[in-house]
Parts: structure tokens; sequence; C-alpha cells
């Protein structure tokens, strides 16, 4: 009687549940949970590193409050404004700009005035070379001896395209330079203007 009951115990089918047997079901239902747990802990890992990291610290009451630790910066683009064209300035002024460009270098040599002055004898505005040797004495001789008007502006970046602008520095020679389209230039170039006090612009018609 025991030998048949284990036969048939052998030989007897797995009990099904909607068409599947208990074994497979047991199966998808493990492979399933381990998928589960793999994604979960995915999603925790990328919970991590998406994580912002906080600044803790104590109020001026005690409390102990958080903020978020800013460490990237959205670079801004700078924009200088041109220079524009003044119908009113000689337009040899626009080819001493042009000249002066061509043979500026990438840094200063300290020799400002120089370059300045061959770029205006070059041009034909001057028929002859400024004998000035400072470069903040420049504004005084152009206006005296060379037909030049001193300007309205104090602003460097509103000097119409070829004027020269001249600046103070007490102690040294000051500096000049001429403004070019974009930007400024006297024997190198730059898109900024000096950080010198300006004297002034001046602009022959």
């Amino acid at each position: 009687m025991k030998k048949i009951v284990r036969n048939r115990l052998r030989r007897g089918p797995i009990k099904c549940i909607g068409g599947a047997s208990v074994s497979k079901i047991t199966l998808l239902f493990t492979v399933f949970s381990a998928f589960a747990l793999v994604f979960s802990a995915s999603a925790a890992k990328t919970d991590n590193l998406n994580f912002e990291p906080q600044f803790v610290f104590k109020d001026r009451n005690g409390k102990t409050v958080s903020a978020p630790i800013v460490d990237k910066y959205q670079q801004k683009k700078l924009v200088y404004s041109t220079a524009k064209v003044d119908p009113r300035v000689n337009p040899k002024l626009m080819r001493a700009a042009t000249i002066a460009d061509e043979r500026a270098h990438a840094h200063s040599k300290s020799r400002c005035w120089h370059y300045v002055k061959e770029a205006l004898v070059a041009s034909g505005v001057v028929d002859e070379r400024p004998k000035t040797a400072l470069a903040k004495q420049a504004g005084d001789e152009l206006v005296s001896n060379y037909g030049f008007k001193k300007l309205p502006i104090r602003d460097p970046y509103q000097a119409p395209l070829g004027s020269v602008l001249v600046y103070n520095a007490r102690g040294a020679a000051g500096h000049v330079e001429i403004r070019t389209k974009n930007g400024f230039v006297s024997d190198f170039r730059s898109k900024t203007p000096s950080k010198r006090p300006l004297i002034g612009v001046y602009a022959k018609g």
C-alpha cells in the first residue's frame, strides 16, 4: 500500500494555477522580484548621484538650516559696444585706426604715442609727426597744431570710430589710443579702453 502511494506521488501531476505549473510561477516570481530589486537599487544610486550637496549652518537664532552648494556658474559672453561712425569725423582718422590696428602687437611695448603718431602720419591726418614726448600731452598738441577738437564725451565706448583717446597718469607718461570698430589700439590691441583717468576724446573734421 505504501509503495503504491509513493509511486502515485512520484508520477502525479503538479497542480496548475491558471494553466501554468506551480513551479513555473514560482520561478517567474523569483526572476521578477530580482529584477525589481536591481531596478530599485539603480534608481537609488541615480538619486544619490543627482543629490545636491548642502551647506549646513546655524543662523543667528541657533536654528540649523541648510543651503545648496553652487559649484557651477553660467558663463555669460561679454559683449562690448562697437564704435559708431560719425560723419563729422575726418575719414582719414578711420584709416589711421586701420593702420594702427594692422601694425599693433598683442601686448603693450610701452610705445603707444609713437605708434599713434605713425598711424596719424601714414593716414594723412597730420602733415608732420607730432613732437611731444609724453602720451598725456597728445591732446593739447593735436588741438594746438593739427586742427583737432576735444569732443564732449566721457565714456570711451561712446568715442566715434577713429577718434583719439588721451589718458592721464600721475608720475607717468599716460596713454593714448585710437578707437577702432571693435576696441582700442595703440602699440597693442585691446577690447577694452585704458583704466587710466580719461583726459579727453579728440577728433578732426
